[in-house]
């Protein structure tokens, strides 16, 4: 078991006490039972993310994208790992299964940092359907302006970190 797995059983116990402590078994149960439906629709939806991302790798051409977004594409990589993660369409059940398709392509991590802070963060789909509707052009523009360098801070603080701790080799998967 990781130490990721271990401190998320321990969180999860801490919360089961809490939750028991002011619902009793009752909101432990029903928390048990909200948790199975959640796991259900996972167990349905995340093979066929993964099967997705896959036949992925042969549609995209992963191998030209790894010389954009190479560990060694530097600062540009990171710019355009952080703008192609703001046009990811989906989410997390799609996005991140395309992030592991351009890690194993060769995407350096900095860049992959990048990426999914520029999805996090722009989600083009999400500020079509729900940003710009709710809160208007104006409130978008400047809700980009202000975050148009979060991915890039992303990227550039993961490469630091890499290189201060001498994980310039690491593999994550």
């Amino acid at each position: 078991m990781t130490a990721a797995a271990i401190f998320i059983w321990a969180v999860v116990a801490v919360l089961a006490v809490f939750v028991w402590r002011r619902a009793g078994t009752a909101g432990v149960t029903g928390a048990g039972r909200d948790a199975l439906g959640t796991g259900r629709m996972l167990a349905f939806r995340l093979p066929f993310a993964l099967l997705a991302a896959s036949f992925l790798v042969q549609v995209v051409p992963v191998a030209a994208l790894s010389h954009v977004i190479g560990p060694a594409s530097g600062l540009l990589g990171i710019v355009l790992a952080g703008l192609i993660g703001g046009l990811l369409p989906g989410g997390p059940m799609t996005s991140f299964p395309i992030a592991i398709v351009f890690l194993q392509g060769g995407a350096g991590i900095p860049q992959m940092v990048a990426l999914i802070a520029g999805w996090s963060v722009f989600a083009l789909h999400r500020m079509l359907a729900y940003e710009a509707p709710i809160m208007g052009w104006r409130f978008v523009g400047l809700r980009l302006a202000s975050c148009a360098v979060l991915p890039v801070l992303a990227g550039l603080i993961a490469e630091a970190i890499l290189l201060a701790f001498g994980l310039g080799d690491l593999q994550l998967l």
